[in-house]
């Protein structure tokens, strides 16, 4: 992974409600550190920092410093609230990892030749999205930053189901899926497009 990340926290004492809109108003994010066999830590970190970090989406599928008190801890991003209408944090879950135990973790599916694949480009079809990110396993070594999901050859009617992602050596699906099982999602499908022309409007008289 060349991309790293860390994060400036602070321990966080004065906790409840109450503390925390205070802590927001003020540029603050509460945060809690868990996992790892050890106790759950309340954190603190800074808003206009975590915003800025965030613009890069590898943030959310790396291994990421947390800097507390001069120590470090190594930890993933595990779950995130936002406000439901500012665009501000409310609260950030990390989770604690270990080089010798594996993490579960979302990572981004990037779509390659979507325009080019034999759906589209020959036969006028359209890409449709099921899932955007799926979860996976693997030690912190192997964390991919995002997986591939090659279109080239997938036609109309077609479909990539779960079972069929290609993943990185050292990574597997958090949950194991037979192929063709109810659990097999589909992640993608090309279909053909819907619609045409407009019809030309009725002249309207008077």
């Amino acid at each position: 992974m060349s991309v790293t990340f860390e994060l400036q926290a602070d321990p966080r004492s004065d906790l409840g409600k109450g503390a925390s809109r205070r802590l927001r108003r003020a540029g603050k994010v509460p945060a809690i550190l868990y996992g790892g066999g050890q106790d759950p830590q309340p954190l603190l970190l800074d808003q206009m920092d975590l915003i800025n970090q965030m613009k890069n989406e590898a943030i959310y599928s790396h291994v990421l410093t947390l800097k507390i008190d001069g120590r470090a801890e190594s930890a993933i991003l595990r779950d995130i609230q936002r406000h439901p209408f500012k665009p501000t944090l409310v609260h950030l879950d990390f989770l604690r990892v270990s080089a010798d135990r594996k993490l579960r973790a979302h990572i981004p599916l990037h779509f390659l030749n979507e325009s080019a694949s034999k759906g589209v480009k020959q036969q006028g079809g359209a890409v449709s999205h099921t899932l955007i990110e799926i979860e996976i396993a693997c030690l912190p070594k192997d964390l991919p930053e995002f997986i591939e999901v090659d279109l080239a050859e997938v036609g109309v009617g077609e479909t990539i189901h779960l079972s069929q992602i290609p993943l990185p050596p050292g990574v597997e699906l958090a949950t194991h899926v037979a192929p063709g099982s109810e659990h097999d999602a589909i992640v993608v499908s090309i279909h053909h497009a819907h619609g045409g022309e407009e019809a030309p409007e009725e002249a309207v008289t008077s």
